[in-house]
């Protein structure tokens, strides 16, 4: 038995019954869902779980008594799978499910009300304004100055966001994040480095400093791109590292996720992080960060999935 199979508080993989690994979805993230749901029903049978791939469409309540499952590994991404929808279809059928419940889930899809939150605990988050219509958009340049980002408040893998510039570039900005959702938000740029903190149960695993060529980390980086660089570790210093990593924690718990996430910063120039969003349900395909982190702290991929499905057996 290896020193990590040690530590898993499950042995017997036959005590997590039946596993549905939740996957596809209809969001804009459906095909990424498919690469994380794959990647994690591979691993869970490579380690002897019982698990079934369940691609998630609209009949999926009718279906769900069929699948006669004891647990429910949600691979979901995006609406329907990180806004506490999935979760309070299981909750209803009394089946436990990895990661945050229905509110954490809720709150953190929505980029809006999770900065609301983080500035109600005295959490950094760049400053923001909500736009409703194409005065909003160039007020925003008034009061947040240039450059700015400008992205919608309730998507994932930074579908729909912008950068803007220059004046002249708000308008279709606005209008582009406005074809994902209705409320849309524009937020101060950060110069600086991108880092992300993955949480696994109650620790925080090694930061991951980001370098792409693209104006920032969007979706042809995060998936498609051979050009994005990930430093795990980053290179912060001890200190620096734990401080991130604290802060990490303190924005998870400040939205009452569990069980898994991952936390997205800025780090601008003078070394002050800032709070961008909380990953309910992150991606676990080959371009992933979580398991990059996992490496980096000694734990193999289908060991960082055990132990996501071991936090299923804390739900009543």
């Amino acid at each position: 038995m290896s020193a990590h199979a040690e530590g898993r508080r499950i042995q017997d993989p036959a005590a997590f019954g039946r596993v549905a690994v939740l996957m596809g979805g209809h969001s804009g993230e459906r095909e990424i869902s498919l690469r994380s749901g794959a990647a994690i029903f591979e691993a869970l049978r490579s380690t002897g779980v019982a698990a079934i791939a369940v691609d998630v469409q609209s009949d999926f309540l009718a279906r769900l008594p069929t699948l006669r499952c004891d647990r429910a590994f949600i691979a979901l991404h995006g609406r329907g799978g990180e806004d506490g929808v999935i979760q309070g279809a299981l909750e209803l059928a009394g089946i436990p499910y990895t990661g945050s419940g229905v509110a954490a889930c809720a709150i953190s899809m929505d980029k809006l009300r999770t900065k609301q939150l983080w500035q109600a605990q005295g959490l950094p988050t760049p400053p923001y304004m909500v736009l409703v219509d194409e005065p909003d958009a160039q007020q925003a340049l008034e009061s947040l100055g240039l450059p700015l980002i400008v992205k919608p408040a309730r998507e994932g893998s930074s579908l729909g966001m912008s950068k803007v510039s220059a004046p002249e570039e708000m308008a279709a900005a606005f209008r582009r994040a406005r074809e994902w959702d209705d409320r849309v938000l524009a937020e101060r740029w950060i110069t600086g480095g991108e880092y992300t903190v993955a949480i696994l149960g109650d620790v925080a695993l090694p930061s991951i400093r980001l370098e792409t060529p693209h104006a920032f980390y969007d979706f042809e980086a995060k998936y498609r791109a051979d050009s994005t660089r990930y430093h795990c570790p980053s290179g912060l210093m001890p200190d620096r590292e734990a401080a991130l990593s604290d802060l990490a924690l303190a924005a998870f718990q400040g939205l009452d996720a569990r069980g898994w996430g991952r936390v997205d910063f800025m780090i601008d120039r003078a070394g002050a992080p800032w709070l961008l969003e909380l990953n309910s349900v992150p991606g676990m395909t080959d371009h992933s960060l979580v398991p990059m982190a996992a490496r980096a702290a000694g734990l193999s991929f289908e060991e960082l999935v055990w132990r996501i499905l071991e936090t299923s057996m804390e739900q009543r």
